[in-house]
């Protein structure tokens, strides 16, 4: 059945990468998903969580377990520079992390199983996530809300472009990497650049702190575990430098 919708899932997914929209923002694209599945046999709901998340339930034919579908929907600030035909046409928001392509499967996915209801033992949630890139994010306020109370097990895929098409990688164990953000702020002592010596350089001190920062990595982590620190932006204000950090440790 999804062979046959493939060029389906490829409009789908081409309309969601033209009109990609922030984090918390989602709104068109929560009203095309929810259009999707107006006058089929589902029980929807909106504006799950803090924003624009949607929680669709089949409810099978068969008593059984509960289990739930998952895909992000938000985009990135980032200008595409593609050239494609169907770049994004908000400029400077993006959908460069795939979640237009894991929403447009799930969508014909779900569609799918609504068809197939019958013969489907249990009850399935489509959970159709906002705000996936931008903490705290919109998954943990759907958690919250109770709605999922109900299921055993979720399961989600992610793009991964370095593989090769047509194949699905999976493993046991821990997959993703937590994240968590935070700002740091160097405070110096301006000056002219030919008597240093008269300055307490924050340019100087920011750079040694982007290398000396990685060695929490090399030296206070064990080396059997991951972890991850990424320096996402570096900037100069006056005598004051500004860092936004992006620390990742550890699996979940």
């Amino acid at each position: 059945m999804l062979e046959a919708r493939k060029d389906e899932i490829i409009h789908i997914r081409r309309y969601l990468h033209e009109n990609p929209e922030l984090s918390f923002k989602e709104e068109q694209t929560a009203q095309y998903i929810l259009d999707f599945y107006k006058g089929k046999d589902v029980e929807i709901q909106s504006n799950v969580g803090n924003g624009h998340g949607i929680i669709v339930t089949i409810k099978g034919g068969k008593p059984g377990k509960t289990i739930a579908l998952r895909a992000d929907f938000d985009a990135l600030p980032i200008l595409e520079e593609t050239g494609l035909p169907y770049k994004s046409k908000n400029e400077g928001v993006m959908h460069a992390c795939g979640h237009d392509g894991h929403t447009a499967y799930l969508m014909v996915l779900a569609d799918c199983l609504i068809q197939l209801k019958d013969e489907i033992p249990g009850t399935i949630k489509i959970i159709h996530q906002h705000a996936e890139e931008v903490p705290p994010g919109g998954a943990k306020s759907i958690v919250d809300s109770g709605k999922l109370n109900d299921v055993e097990n979720i399961f989600g895929i992610h793009l991964l472009p370095m593989a090769k098409a047509g194949n699905v990688g999976y493993h046991s164990g821990y997959s993703f990497a937590g994240r968590s953000y935070f700002k740091l702020g160097i405070q110096g002592v301006g000056g002219h650049g030919s008597s240093p010596h008269l300055a307490n350089d924050a340019i100087v001190a920011g750079s040694y702190f982007v290398t000396a920062v990685q060695t929490i990595i090399s030296r206070r982590l064990n080396p059997m575990d991951m972890g991850v620190i990424t320096i996402g932006s570096f900037s100069f204000v006056l005598s004051r430098i500004s860092f936004t950090i992006a620390v990742t440790s550890g699996l979940f």
